[in-house]
């Protein structure tokens, strides 16, 4: 599949090398359980994890952005350095890659446009957050993007942020990683870089190919 040889010319080595992206640290990802999930916490938040179990603890993200949109264009975690032998997109239950026809894709619908990766015990977390303070607020509840995330990308000096690592709850482990999805609404795929022996060393979403 040429997509995923295009995926594989911009990330197997340890950092991205194109003149039409630039390069963000976006902080460390914490796992708990390694089911990662992949999703647009606002429209499909009880969506499936991966089918790939990850390794837990502390990893580093990065987001690439496209040059000339100024748009995120790869959504990039980091488990390990180890030389990356295939690519696979990522899967979750359910899903067979021999039913796929052409360039079709499985991945995950954006409308809000905001994306997320985290652990499926934040992802609970996050559910869990949202009920209680609707709970509390009643009427006033104005919807999980104004109580919790909004917060986090717009800055009273006007600034907008890109991506943030959010919390939950600050006294449990795990955090999840948001960020601009894209152009904003589409359909996006993720892709796991293996190494020999078939552990994950990487996992990369894809809002904008860059060729």
């Amino acid at each position: 599949m040429d997509h995923i040889k295009n995926i594989a010319r911009l990330f197997n080595s340890s950092a991205v090398e194109s003149p039409l992206l630039e390069t963000f640290d976006a902080g460390v990802l914490e796992l708990t359980s390694g089911r990662l999930v992949a999703s647009d916490p606002l429209t499909t938040p009880d969506i499936l994890p991966f089918t790939t179990l990850f390794p837990t603890g502390q990893f580093k993200t990065l987001i690439h952005r496209e040059r000339e949109s100024s748009c995120v264009a790869y959504a990039e975690i980091v488990f390990g350095d180890e030389k990356i032998e295939r690519w696979e997109m990522a899967l979750t239950d359910g899903q067979d890659l021999t039913q796929l026809q052409g360039e079709e894709i499985y991945g995950y619908p954006v409308e809000s446009g905001m994306g997320c990766l985290m652990d499926a015990a934040v992802q609970a977390d996050l559910q869990r957050l949202e009920q209680e303070i609707y709970e509390k607020k009643g009427d006033d509840f104005m919807g999980i993007y104004e109580e919790f995330f909004h917060p986090h990308f717009f800055h009273e000096d006007g600034a907008v942020d890109q991506f943030a690592l959010l919390k939950p709850y600050v006294e449990k482990a795990g955090n999840l990683l948001a960020f601009e999805a894209g152009y904003g609404e589409g359909f996006y795929a993720s892709y796991i870089g293996f190494a020999k022996d078939g552990r994950p060393m990487k996992l990369v979403t894809e809002f904008i190919e860059i060729l």
